[in-house]
């Protein structure tokens, strides 16, 4: 798809994704609600990647022969569509990682070894996934300064006041909160958040993992300073990321690995390095990936975001409404406007781990567990699992309403 469709056809983009056209079960026939942790592939990236490896594989920045060259223009050309996707203000701040969790460990290894000390605070977040918090508790541990959360309040977003009062208290070096809650679907106030941090002289990370494949990101319209987001998760393959970085931060970081291509020059005494954003991918990156994640931008953007954030939005509330209706059901998810395309939910007196399984004796992928945001859960929430039903560009209402179905199934068998 070049050109932007002037209307949403999820029949027509179900189309694009040959994995949903099975059955899982006899009978069954599959009913994907598990995009949130992964969503599926269209034709249009597994093709584009698969040329690459039929026609042009060879390594990329350092050959000369045209192999090299192609597979280089080919690579380089999906850091191009990254950054009018997000809006950076430079190719050079579009830095290519493994996922959002490997960007966040960069940025923590680097911008945070480099400028956090004891006394220091960062603000994060009770609704953060573990790639959120893990590493910047390891740096603490070393480093010594302090960790401090703004709390969820009981309709499930974030206690702004709290927020405000944390910043005022002083010593606030970084906040890195996530935009949108893999586990309760909040969108959070991100520009609040910016504009007051920036007021208290803080940086700002953002995990971005459950929002770019789903709305609109305008990197210079946030004025974020980092930003960090997955391929897996907006219709690209796994083991490539993506971090934003404002140039004259990213310049300043030390890098993150040695190796071949992130050094201008070595020598027995020392070495310098290379450019942004070269200084931070050192060796062989993922080159088939990274042709992935610029075809799954261009896919994305021949849909258009406004159409899929609005189909979303739909599903949500459709799902909200028919989730409502089950007894014994508890959603843990923000009213609207403040919610994504998640349902996280519980169903008395099932097991989330077991309705899970008889979902998929129905067809149905849903994620159960604490979806890596355990504090949030058991120290928050005060449960230990939920399930999550998770939707994208290709669900569909009756997919949520095999989805209640299933529920009812499954109150039959426990009841």
């Amino acid at each position: 798809m070049n050109e932007t469709q002037t209307t949403f056809d999820v029949e027509a983009i179900r189309a694009d994704f040959p994995i949903l056209d099975q059955d899982v079960h006899p009978g069954k026939k599959l009913v994907f609600l598990d995009s949130a942790a992964s969503s599926q592939k269209p034709i249009q990236v597994i093709e584009a990647m698969n040329y690459y490896y039929r026609h042009t594989h060879a390594n990329v920045h350092r050959g000369v022969y045209q192999l090299s060259e192609k597979a280089t223009d080919a690579f380089e050309q999906a850091r191009d569509k990254v950054q009018h996707f997000i809006n950076a203000g430079s190719r050079k701040e579009v830095i290519f990682t493994s996922n959002t969790t490997g960007s966040m460990n960069l940025l923590v290894q680097t911008w945070g070894r480099s400028n956090l000390n004891a006394g220091d605070v960062v603000i994060l977040s009770e609704m953060e996934h573990h790639a959120n918090i893990v590493p910047w508790q390891i740096l603490a541990q070393e480093k010594g300064f302090t960790i401090r959360y703004i709390p969820v309040r009981d309709d499930y977003t974030l206690d702004m006041e709290v927020f405000a009062e944390l910043l005022k208290a002083g010593s606030v070096k970084a906040v890195s909160v996530a935009h949108v809650s893999n586990v309760l679907g909040t969108v959070n106030p991100l520009a609040d958040i910016i504009k007051l941090a920036h007021d208290a002289s803080a940086i700002v990370i953002v995990d971005g993992a459950q929002s770019v494949p789903h709305m609109k990101v305008d990197m210079q319209a946030l004025d974020v300073d980092f930003f960090a987001f997955s391929s897996h998760k907006m219709c690209g393959p796994t083991g490539i990321g993506v971090l934003y970085g404002k140039r004259d931060l990213l310049e300043k970081m030390p890098p993150f690995m040695g190796g071949g291509d992130m050094i201008r020059r070595v020598t027995l005494d020392g070495s310098t390095w290379n450019d942004l954003p070269y200084k931070f991918e050192a060796g062989t990156p993922a080159i088939a990936e990274g042709i992935g994640i610029g075809a799954a931008v261009d896919y994305l953007t021949g849909i258009g975001m406004e159409g899929i954030h609005t189909h979303e939005q739909a599903l949500g509330e459709y799902a909200h409404e028919r989730l409502s209706e089950v007894p014994g059901l508890t959603l843990y998810n923000p009213d609207s406007p403040h919610r994504s395309g998640v349902a996280t939910f519980t169903l008395d007196p099932v097991h989330p781990h077991d309705l899970a399984q008889v979902l998929d004796y129905e067809g149905i992928a849903v994620r159960a567990g604490h979806h890596c945001a355990m504090p949030l859960h058991q120290e928050r929430l005060k449960v230990a699992a939920t399930v999550r039903a998770s939707f994208y560009l290709y669900t569909t209402r009756q997919e949520i309403d095999k989805l209640v179905e299933a529920l009812y199934i499954a109150k039959g068998l426990f009841n």
